[in-house]
């Protein structure tokens, strides 16, 4: 278990210590989509769901779970973020909402996590914006694309 941080040297979970560790300018950039049904996209890409406007209520959702990565991540540092932002393209060809999450700050920690429950909670609010006319959604393909910053510098994901 040396290799894993969050454990301590008895086995048993803990926090990482960070602070000997340098501030620098980060960032985390995660990606990953819901696939619905042609109906569903047509009605998310039309604004006319009932709820209301899919994208915008899973950007601000994207951004609120990035700002609470700490409270449902048990190991995660509260990191104060400078900036996030949530993208969306909608993929006719695959009828997929594809998410593109980019979380900011200047710590001792990376972003990682803030980025990744960014796409998380985005993907799943479009999937209950759109639970009323489609229950078989797929969210998959949720990953990290790319970090930089901190003593481990970029890294890039390479395609499968």
């Amino acid at each position: 278990m040396e290799d894993f941080t969050h454990f301590n040297e008895n086995g048993r979970a803990r926090m990482v210590d960070v602070s000997a560790k340098a501030e620098t300018a980060r960032t985390a950039v995660a990606f990953g989509r819901v696939l619905v049904n042609r109906s569903t996209f047509d009605l998310i890409r039309s604004g006319g769901l009932k709820k209301g406007d899919v994208l915008t209520t899973a950007q601000i959702g994207g951004i609120m779970g990035a700002k609470r990565t700490a409270d449902i991540i048990p190991m995660c540092h509260n990191i104060p973020l400078s900036g996030v932002d949530i993208d969306f393209c909608m993929n006719e060809a695959e009828l997929a909402v594809e998410i593109t999450a980019t979380a900011k700050c200047a710590g001792q920690t990376g972003v990682e996590m803030e980025a990744l429950t960014a796409v998380s909670v985005a993907a799943l609010t479009v999937y209950d914006m759109c639970k009323a006319v489609q229950r078989d959604m797929v969210i998959d393909k949720i990953c990290l694309l790319k970090k930089t910053g901190g003593k481990s510098g970029t890294f890039i994901r390479e395609e499968n």
